[in-house]
């Protein structure tokens, strides 16, 4: 008899995978480039091993929800800036049971770069994105993810702004695209663009305490800033 038809007094019992959350946060550090967290992993399996911070889902959360809790509890880190990136399934990538895994894409100021281990975390640490350690589970294919999305979205969005302070010069500007993509840039060809891009607008200050003529700054325009998924900061 097909499934279908069976009496209600007979269910099938089907096994059915657990639901994670990976988090990929990125940071730009000033000459250290675009660095990750990444978290120590204190229990099995891969105990000792770096992993992106991540954790099941509860039955009364979302997976949004599940993200920004596994990053607090084991980073202590609050972003606002939080995407979900993609879903990974390979039967084998948990050795424990079959784990369906959501990651997802957190961009960290410099001013909330702060963190601290917490929860099965015995350690975090921030790393350069091309200096990183053998990582757990499938966690590199999961990070080079996340990278590939971040410089894709750089093509026609503002997301480098989560990255970067509130004010900033050019030349700071370009060092972000710069550590980002892996890649340098004309000076004069990324100036031109950008100022015509109609996305920065001159704050009429200037950069002071620098060598040479102090340097204009800029922000990016309130319409510009807001692309990109903004989240209430959590505490």
């Amino acid at each position: 008899m097909h499934e279908d038809h069976l009496p209600e007094h007979q269910p099938v019992k089907r096994e059915r995978p657990a639901v994670s959350v990976d988090i990929v946060s990125f940071c730009l550090v000033s000459n250290a480039g675009l660095q990750v967290l990444l978290i120590r992993r204190r229990f099995s399996p891969f105990e000792g091993m770096w992993a992106a911070p991540g954790g099941f889902v509860e039955i009364d959360e979302s997976l949004e929800q599940a993200a920004v809790r596994e990053l607090a509890e084991e980073t202590g880190i609050a972003t606002e800036f939080l995407e979900q990136l993609h879903t990974f399934s390979d039967p084998d990538r948990d050795p424990r049971t079959r784990v369906i895994t959501v990651a997802y894409l957190a961009l960290v100021p410099p001013e909330a770069t702060k963190h601290r281990a917490g929860d099965d975390a015995a350690e975090a640490r921030w790393f350069g994105i091309a200096s990183l350690p053998e990582l757990a589970f499938d966690h590199q294919e999961i990070i080079d993810y996340a990278l590939a999305r971040l410089r894709d979205r750089l093509q026609d969005t503002a997301v480098v702004y989560h990255l970067l302070p509130r004010v900033f010069t050019l030349t700071e500007l370009q060092g972000a695209y710069e550590a980002i993509l892996g890649e340098s840039l004309d000076k004069r060809n990324f100036r031109r663009k950008m100022l015509a891009s109609g996305t920065l607008e001159n704050t009429g200050r200037r950069r002071e305490f620098v060598e040479g003529r102090p340097a204009i700054l800029y922000r990016y325009r309130a319409d510009a800033a807001s692309t990109g998924k903004l989240r209430p900061t959590y505490a």
